[in-house]
């Protein structure tokens, strides 16, 4: 098995495949080379009996005939003494060239048959030399006589020499023609032969291949599958290996990497689900914390926006009514405790109401609605027209803003309180002058960016960060008033509509606040996260 693993490895499965197709390439190559050599053995032997050795038969036979003709022609010329029987003599010995000739022809590359023919053709040449000349020539035209028996004798032994050579030479023909058939045959055979045990050793050389094929490639292939499947079914541990080519080797070692990527990242999955389960069990209790400290906080709401502020309201009466009804018994200095407290439930008030509206952004106000920008900026400034008109401010707009998702009452409270602190922290020595602008945020294309811009006072650089934070007040109360809630607040309207809110500092003749809140097409899918920062 480690041989054929190792033997397996050299080669990829293509090179097995380019391989098999050489082996069987060379195989039809060589079992062709070897059936035309059969088949031009055959056919050599086929045309040598048929071309040759039987015509050669042929010729014997008519060479006999040729002699034979010769033989009546001269016994008859010697008998009737007329030159016309000496015609078969003159058409035999003219057949016995061309068949002496034609069998030189056919038979020349076999010495025995060409003995034979040449013993043929010496025993007639003596035969005419010794017999049939001589008698030919000593008959005397017109005068016909009897041959004496001695002559007659004599003529038959000497022809008989000539018959006993021709009876010789056509058994050898005919056992030369008899031996051709036997090689035909045997050539036939063994042609047959070699061509089935070509195709036996062809068939057999292809299971052989099959079976290889099957060892070196299909089984690795059948062991990856089965391997891959396990791990597949949920046997994870299972260590995938393989032998064979070296590219299924490839494949598998690939697939084992794979594996043990995959392994890992389930135990890191596995880690971070309890991470995470632990977290969710934590954000669960965190939730539940959640609803208590907002059940806490619409208590406070609540008590706020009543209990509180109801005796404030009568501190407040109670002490201008003190001040009223003894007005004329109370000196400068008592009227000024009486008017610092009432300013300071006043402010008490305010600062009350300012916390209530902190508290319920994203809690009480909770809208999701489109919201024209242009029209939430129109109602934040007839809110603020008093402002405007007595510090003689002048408001740039633009001519057209678009329309986001949101809470119109969260809006308008956001651009009040922007044009607000605009025309509140004014310059001494210029009138206010406000520009809001719109665009696309760049570095968020699917925000818009909105900006307010004045010349007012400015924020210095060191404190853009501060102005954000509740209560965070840059100015005294005698300055400038207010509570400090209204950048927070800012801040948490913007953030509550999934934007984010700053001071452009690269700006220093005034401030310019800008802020970004998603548009239309992406405002639904920040709503779920912001809605949970605004609660806490």
């Amino acid at each position: 098995m480690t041989g054929e693993r190792w033997a397996g490895r050299r080669l990829t499965v293509q090179g097995w495949i380019r391989l098999v197709l050489a082996l069987m390439v060379l195989l039809v190559v060589a079992g062709a080379g070897v059936g035309a050599a059969l088949l031009q053995r055959t056919a050599t032997v086929t045309d040598h009996l048929l071309l040759d050795v039987e015509p050669a038969q042929t010729e014997a036979y008519r060479l006999q005939a040729a002699l034979v003709n010769q033989e009546t022609g001269v016994r008859g010329y010697a008998i009737a003494a007329d030159r016309q029987f000496l015609a078969p003599y003159t058409q035999g010995r003219s057949d016995e060239t061309h068949a002496v000739a034609r069998m030189r022809a056919l038979i020349g590359d076999r010495p025995e048959l060409l003995g034979d023919l040449t013993t043929v053709e010496k025993r007639a040449a003596d035969w005419r030399r010794t017999y049939a000349e001589p008698l030919v020539d000593g008959v005397t035209p017109g005068e016909p006589r009897t041959l004496d028996a001695a002559t007659a004798e004599r003529g038959k032994k000497s022809f008989d020499l000539i018959r006993g050579a021709s009876a010789r030479q056509i058994d050898g023909l005919a056992a030369a023609v008899a031996d051709g058939r036997d090689q035909l045959a045997s050539s036939r055979t063994f042609r047959d032969l070699v061509l089935s045990a070509m195709v036996v050793v062809f068939l057999l050389t292809g299971v052989v291949l099959t079976v290889l094929i099957r060892l070196l490639v299909t089984r690795p292939l059948d062991d990856l599958r089965i391997a891959t499947r396990r791990v597949a079914g949920g046997d994870f541990d299972h260590a995938i290996t393989s032998g064979g080519p070296l590219d299924l080797t490839a494949v598998a070692r690939d697939v084992e990497n794979m594996r043990q990527r995959i392994v890992a990242e389930l135990d890191a999955s596995r880690e971070q689900r309890e991470t995470l389960a632990r977290q969710t069990a934590d954000l669960d209790a965190q939730a539940v914390e959640l609803r208590r400290s907002n059940a806490e906080l619409e208590q406070f709401a609540y008590v706020a926006s009543h209990d509180l502020q109801e005796p404030l309201r009568k501190v407040a009466s109670f002490c201008q009514l003190l001040e009223k009804r003894y007005s004329d018994q109370l000196d400068d200095r008592a009227r000024q405790y009486i008017d610092f407290a009432v300013d300071g439930a006043k402010r008490m008030q305010i600062l009350i109401n300012d916390l209530l509206t902190f508290s319920r952004v994203g809690r009480v106000n909770d809208a999701r609605l489109p919201v024209d920008l242009d029209q939430t900026l129109g109602k934040a400034l007839a809110n603020l027209e008093s402002a405007v008109a007595d510090s003689g401010a002048r408001v740039d707009r633009p001519e057209e803003l678009p329309q986001v998702v949101g809470d119109p009452t969260l809006v308008t409270m956001l651009w009040q309180n922007l044009v607000g602190n605009a025309v509140k922290f004014r310059h001494p020595d210029r009138p206010p002058h406000v520009r809001v602008t719109c665009e696309r945020d760049p570095e968020e294309p699917g925000s818009w960016r909105l900006c307010v811009t004045d010349n007012g006072i400015g924020i210095p650089a060191e404190f853009e960060d501060k102005v954000f934070v509740i209560f965070q007040r840059l100015h005294s109360r005698d300055a400038y008033g207010g509570t400090g809630i209204g950048l927070a607040l800012c801040k948490k309207i913007v953030e509550y509509h999934g934007g984010r809110i700053w001071i452009d500092t690269a700006y220093t003749d005034g401030t310019r606040f800008c802020f970004t809140i998603p548009s239309t097409e992406t405002a639904d899918t920040l709503h779920d996260g912001t809605e949970d920062k605004a609660l806490i």
